[in-house]
């Protein structure tokens, strides 16, 4: 089959950029490119529209690009700490996965998709990691995330906890002589 030529509406990853004239598959334009509006077909009169067309669509592009850049510069002042059930030789009982950060971050007034979080391999220890988020086409931030193992209450801590208490104040209670 031929390919397609289209031009390029968006920033489109691993493809191009804004105002490119590219060939691709005929699937891929007909059933993504051209539904979601990132692209057009490269006709003689499409190509005056976007001409037209450009200016705009450059500046939204620069706006969501200045967004992007605007929190990844929050993302890299944040340090996150997700705590983690661990067993023997501090090994996790699962994995971190992109939906843990994600709520991670958002409790910190951060949004990010899930699947904007990149993660080379499966967290599946205790300790410091850079994870990479892709927030556009051209901005990657990089999240400095450190899991900790979930504290471990044994019975005896906890009862001996409000006895060490009580006895602190009656010892307070009591006048110095």
């Amino acid at each position: 089959m031929a390919d397609m030529k289209l031009i390029l509406r968006a920033d489109v990853e691993n493809l191009g950029r804004l105002g490119d004239v590219v060939k691709v598959r005929p699937g891929y334009g007909r059933n993504y490119l051209l539904p979601q509006g990132l692209a057009m077909l490269a006709t003689d009169s499409n190509l005056k529209v976007f001409e037209q067309e450009r200016r705009k669509l450059q500046a939204k592009m620069d706006a969501l690009r200045s967004d992007a850049n605007a929190v990844a510069d929050r993302i890299a002042a944040v340090a996150l700490s997700i705590t983690m059930r661990v067993g023997e030789n501090d090994k996790l009982y699962g994995s971190v996965t992109t939906s843990m950060i994600a709520a991670e971050l958002a409790k910190q007034g951060i949004e990010v998709d899930r699947h904007r979080i990149l993660l080379d391999a499966a967290i599946r220890t205790l300790g410091e990691f850079d994870v990479r988020i892709r927030l556009h086409a051209d901005v990657n931030a990089t999240l400095k995330l450190k899991v900790v193992p979930e504290e471990r209450y044994h019975e005896e801590d906890v009862a001996a906890e409000p006895v060490a208490e009580a006895v602190s104040e009656q010892e307070a209670e009591q006048p110095a002589e």
